[in-house]
């Protein structure tokens, strides 16, 4: 319940709150009158509330799908397209510039103090990065793909095929940890959208009233600081998702009844077969392990009474 109403609920009611206000103010047919725009009987009051949750809460159920498709446009994927395919590549290509000035900063002479902290911020600002060769247009994307092409490549895993798997094998305290990170993303997301939109629709009613147009330079403002949070909670979300493949890798080698590599190399070698089923590519060649359950071998086998049938087990 919290989840519908921070993610999918507040930003379409702001949306809807929004556009209610430009058109109780007139903002659509001519000059605004603002005074107009707050209820004043305890009937107008009441409607008002009413029609903000009805249109929020259906604007929420048929945005909801689509989620997923709300961070990726964000993210950069923006190769459908010819005009976006090329602006994506000249972003992509700013973000690579990027990339090299501070990797260059990380590398760079020390000079005191000041430049110690220079080198400690580029490298942990780099280590936020993708590979140079797998950056997207947006800050957003780069925080996403950080995780994405590197949590489980550490030992062998690809990260894209085997999260949702080990996803389903981290502790409660974990996926507390990720859901939180999650619904911070996907809200800030929403919401970053919602005052995109809210700043379109302000912009054709209010067109033509000069004095008001701070009102949609304000909506650009609140959408880039919504923007700059959704990069903060990937950066966190990315940073959870090493935080899995360090501690819950071999569960999924149990959840797959795979044995326990080792050491190191054997373990880089089963992950990298794992990867390769889930890619439908081969199947690893390492024999089943099917460890017995507590009790379960007791009561599957049973006991013996003296006649020689089959007992059932305690």
């Amino acid at each position: 319940m919290r989840r519908v109403l921070a993610v999918h609920f507040t930003p379409c009611a702001l949306f809807v709150a929004g556009v209610l206000a430009l058109l109780r103010a007139g903002s659509f047919t001519g000059h605004s009158d603002w005074g107009a725009v707050c209820p004043r009987r305890p009937a107008d009051v009441l409607g008002t509330i009413t029609a903000i949750t009805l249109g929020a809460t259906c604007l929420a159920l048929l945005l909801q799908p689509f989620q997923v498709r709300a961070v990726r446009v964000l993210e950069g994927y923006w190769d459908r397209w010819p005009l976006t395919a090329w602006l994506a590549g000249l972003l992509a290509h700013v973000q690579r510039r990027r990339w090299q000035a501070l990797r260059r900063r990380t590398h760079g002479p020390v000079g005191g103090e000041r430049g110690l902290r220079i080198r400690a911020e580029a490298r942990r600002r780099l280590a936020a990065h993708p590979p140079v060769d797998a950056l997207l247009p947006t800050a957003l994307g780069n925080a996403l793909r950080a995780g994405e092409v590197s949590a489980g490549e550490r030992y062998g895993l690809t990260t894209l095929t085997s999260w949702p798997r080990i996803a389903l094998q981290v502790s409660g305290r974990m996926a507390e940890a990720l859901g939180s990170a999650r619904d911070m993303l996907d809200t800030a997301v929403n919401l970053c959208w919602a005052f995109l939109a809210l700043t379109a629709v302000g912009g054709a009613a209010l067109y033509d009233e000069p004095s008001a147009w701070w009102l949609c330079g304000a909506g650009l403002l609140l959408a880039a600081v919504a923007y700059k949070g959704a990069v903060t909670a990937a950066q966190t979300y990315s940073g959870l998702m090493h935080l899995v493949y360090d501690l819950h890798r071999f569960d999924l080698l149990e959840a797959l009844h795979y044995p326990l590599p080792a050491d190191g190399r054997s373990e880089g070698a089963l992950f990298s077969q794992v990867s390769d089923l889930f890619a439908g590519v081969r199947r690893p060649e390492s024999p089943y392990s099917h460890p017995a359950r507590p009790g379960r071998t007791a009561r599957a086998q049973g006991t013996h009474g003296a006649d020689g049938r089959r007992e059932p087990g305690p």
